[in-house]
């Protein structure tokens, strides 16, 4: 469990695949503290540890989730959105993030607003799939407020402090992002389908 509240980007310093999997290995100022089997946040994507040095460590994502993240599309020296999951004693400061990426979408825009930055998304929606005006959605593992909800797009609103510590300094137009979207509202989007067909 996360809560969308990127500590900072991590490198991307070596990428091998075996078989289907992908292993990807990252620099962080906090990998003395990881230990194997814990649970990370890499751009929105849950990854569990597999090994650690004292330079770096390693996750591994499967098929599955090289489909349907932009993790299969990161390059060495690429920055990624780095989260440890939540203590139970923590400040939900962002929303309720699972880690569980539910489709990618892409940048249309980019617009300067003043010293913020305004980041329009197009995606392909579906039932389960939506965002609302005012609610939550979760970019690349960034817990943002979604403005300007359309059936196939949203804007977010990013803030200098944001830009500066998210590799949201680095999307531009074209750029692939992951959304998971709100629990809450995947839970009543399946209801009201339920319901709906009976």
């Amino acid at each position: 469990m996360f809560s969308g509240i990127v500590e900072e980007t991590g490198k991307v310093v070596n990428l091998r695949k075996e078989q289907e999997n992908l292993h990807i290995t990252l620099e962080c100022s906090f990998v003395n503290e990881l230990k194997i089997d814990q649970s990370v946040s890499h751009n929105g994507v849950c990854l569990t540890v597999v090994d650690v040095t004292d330079k770096n460590y390693t996750v591994t994502a499967i098929q599955e989730t090289l489909i349907k993240s932009n993790l299969g599309l990161l390059k060495i020296g690429d920055e990624v959105n780095l989260e440890r999951s939540m203590k139970p004693d923590s400040l939900l400061d962002g929303h309720i993030v699972q880690g569980h990426v539910d489709q990618t979408a892409t940048c249309t825009k980019v617009e300067e607003v003043e010293g913020s930055w305004y980041f329009t998304f197009e995606y392909k929606p579906s039932i389960d799939n939506i965002t609302v005006e005012k609610g939550s959605v979760s970019v690349n593992g960034v817990s943002l407020t979604v403005v300007n909800s359309k059936e196939n797009s949203f804007q977010v609103a990013i803030i200098p402090f944001t830009y500066d510590i998210t590799n949201f300094h680095n999307i531009k137009e074209g750029t692939v992002v992951n959304l998971e979207f709100d629990i809450i509202g995947k839970y009543i989007a399946k209801i009201v389908k339920q319901y709906m067909e009976k």
